[in-house]
């Protein structure tokens, strides 16, 4: 018999703190696999600011709300230890969505499963330049921001594992990027280290006022967060601007609907497209994005700084640092 580690959802969690109030690390032997699936020994853990919306009792979502009493789900990375699915036969190196767990238990053509590459030197890259905040930056970027080459591109929560992805596609492709974040470690990070051209300090800057010195004005912005920096960023839009957001972060820690932007008129005055995406709608195009990710990677011209946690008994110490925004990059748990 094998035992199984997981993590529980009791309660609806308020705020981004103290989640060990709202879920339970339990015990239970693994049953046979059914029919058509496939278990993984999990290596590492995703940690993604999205799965804070699955914990709330909201209909209104993207996804359904966890029940009470399933076992939290989430992006895992590892190998298939057992399986009854011949496409994915054990020993592959695996990534989709299952549990917060020892070994993850899942049917493929539900959890986006798919065989990745280990012959990488990294395989954390998976969750990183390869994975799927990678796509979303591009994605983002390329095809709903519509960049181009010599526009300036705003990016929310630029430290962030999504953002600083954004940060670096939009330079690629030839934009001058203002990087957002909060703290000054993250903005050195972002100068320093992503080439954005401007930093901006959420949580000591007048970011309106900073957004205002940019000549012409914004012409993309990829939004992670809404609330006030979105706020602060559309009357610093150029005419006909975009704006793609993949995340609301602001208001995934409240139970009721999220408020409007208090300068929606400037989607009016400026002539703004706002377009929301969401990078499940884009899972059968992965291997689309996967020679320019990966190219970019063996260049250098994309990477990711990993914020890891070690063990799965620490998985809410790991997230509760990505949810506060004491993390640098991608938030991951190794097991």
């Amino acid at each position: 018999m094998t035992t199984c580690h997981y993590w529980r959802l009791d309660r609806h969690p308020h705020g981004n703190t103290d989640f060990s109030q709202y879920l339970t690390l339990c015990e239970e032997v693994l049953a046979p696999l059914g029919d058509g699936e496939v278990r993984i020994a999990v290596d590492y853990l995703s940690m993604d600011a999205g799965t804070r919306m699955w914990m709330s009792p909201r209909t209104d979502g993207y996804q359904p709300p966890l029940p009470l009493g399933s076992k939290m789900v989430g992006l895992c990375l590892g190998r298939v230890c057992e399986t009854r699915d011949p496409a994915f036969p054990e020993g592959a190196l695996v990534r989709g969505f299952g549990q917060w767990a020892d070994y993850a238990t899942l049917t493929p053509s539900l959890a986006g499963l798919e065989i990745v590459d280990d012959t990488i030197a990294d395989p954390r890259q998976h969750f990183g330049a390869l994975g799927m905040n990678a796509w979303t930056a591009y994605v983002g970027v390329r095809e709903v921001a519509a960049v181009k080459p010599g526009e300036w591109l705003a990016v929310s929560a630029a430290a962030g594992a999504t953002g600083s992805l954004a940060c670096q596609v939009g330079r690629n492709l030839g934009a001058k990027v203002v990087g957002i974040a909060g703290g000054p470690d993250k903005c050195r990070y972002l100068l320093e280290e992503l080439g954005c051209d401007m930093a901006i300090d959420y949580r000591s800057e007048d970011v309106e006022g900073r957004l205002a010195t940019v000549e012409g004005g914004i012409n993309a912005f990829f939004d992670n967060v809404g609330g006030p920096i979105l706020d602060a960023v559309l009357p610093n839009m150029a005419h006909y601007g975009r704006v793609a957001i993949c995340g609301l972060v602001a208001g995934y820690d409240n139970d009721a609907p999220m408020p409007g932007p208090a300068r929606f008129d400037q989607i009016l005055m400026r002539r703004l497209r706002v377009e929301g995406f969401f990078i499940p709608d884009f899972l059968e195009r992965g291997a689309e994005f996967m020679p320019q990710l990966r190219q970019w990677m063996d260049e250098g011209k994309l990477s990711t700084r990993f914020d890891e946690t070690q063990g799965l008994e620490h998985v809410l110490v790991a997230y509760e640092r990505m949810l506060t925004g004491k993390n640098i990059g991608k938030a991951i748990v190794k097991l």
